[in-house]
């Protein structure tokens, strides 16, 4: 994929980000979304490529845009997977509450896994620790090896946890290998990036979250060298033929990055919504809009970090969609 691209998408997310940060703490997370929704389809439109959306907003019979199997992109340029998360944290713009983003990935035809909307029970770190980790192993084994991996103590690694009742019997068990907890409402593909940015204080992120979400987070830290691993966790026998179906067998089989995502051509784009530990939440200002992304591209390790003003009456193609009712 040309490198262009890589600019492209970041316009799609910024996009995204304005429309639904208008929303920001409402309390209307359904409005929020589709105005993301709404916005990164009409970028999308400009796009030169021939996108099929294959982590997307639902099914054709679900999602009136942006589901899966959607043509997106104008249709010249090299042919794509797209996924993609217009609203990562739904209830984090609702409520005004940090770390929401706008996300989108882009890979080779046939490279992304077309994960069911399922859950998936994932395990993700940084540089550091590839290849120390399992979903196989315990939660006291992954701990220790990840501190073994940076040079400290269990008692100094943070791990980062959806705060959800599924997760009582994990929290318990980091707790009593003796590590630090940091407990999140919602937004793991953003929790899985930290592991891999310094900065964060994250060392790694475990637990339950949406296979999509994880199939993102791959994208992101295929470029950014770090590893999720994923495990479907179908609920009853509809879910478990479905994940069968669309992996091609076993439908708890073991997921590795290459799994997840089967190229180093890659490239992913997220804007911050509301401001968080990776980003900044958009601004508006009396000079514009003020928004920070980052762009990543897997095949050269290339991290741009981005920060932009904007003038939405000025954008003939999505002027519009920011408008107030």
């Amino acid at each position: 994929m040309q490198r262009e691209l890589t600019l492209e998408l970041v316009r799609v997310t910024e996009a995204a980000a304005l429309a639904a940060a208008r929303w920001m703490g409402r309390g209307d997370r359904k409005q929020a979304d589709q105005a993301a929704v709404d916005a990164m389809r009409a970028l999308f439109d400009t796009v030169d490529v021939k996108g099929t959306v294959v982590i997307g907003e639902g099914e054709i019979d679900e999602a009136p845009m942006l589901y899966i199997g959607e043509e997106v992109g104008t249709g010249q340029g090299p042919e794509v997977d797209i996924a993609v998360d217009p609203l990562e944290g739904t209830n984090l713009v609702a409520l005004g509450l940090p770390n929401a983003l706008s996300v989108v990935a882009a890979a080779p035809r046939g490279c992304l896994l077309h994960a069911p909307d399922i859950y998936m029970d994932k395990i993700a770190v940084g540089p550091a620790c590839v290849g120390k980790v399992s979903l196989d192993a315990s939660v006291t084994e992954n701990l220790q090896a990840v501190a073994d991996a940076l040079g400290k103590k269990v008692a100094d690694v943070t791990a980062i946890i959806l705060d959800r009742p599924r997760h009582e019997q994990l929290v318990k068990e980091v707790r009593e290998a003796g590590a630090r907890i940091r407990l999140i409402s919602d937004g793991d593909v953003a929790a899985a990036i930290a592991t891999a940015l310094p900065g964060t204080g994250i060392d790694v992120m475990f637990g339950i979250g949406g296979a999509p979400e994880g199939v993102l987070a791959a994208a992101a830290l295929k470029c950014l060298g770090g590893e999720i691993q994923g495990r479907l966790k179908p609920r009853n026998d509809e879910e478990r033929q479905r994940a069968a179906d669309m992996l091609g067998g076993d439908p708890e089989r073991l997921l590795l990055m290459d799994d997840l995502v089967r190229s180093r051509d890659v490239i992913f784009a997220c804007t911050g919504i509301t401001k968080g530990d990776m980003l900044d939440g958009v601004r508006f200002t009396a000079e514009g809009a003020i928004t920070q992304s980052l762009a990543m591209r897997a095949h050269t390790g290339t991290v741009r970090d981005i920060r932009a003003i904007h003038h939405p009456e000025r954008k003939p193609v999505i002027g519009s969609l920011f408008n107030e009712e």
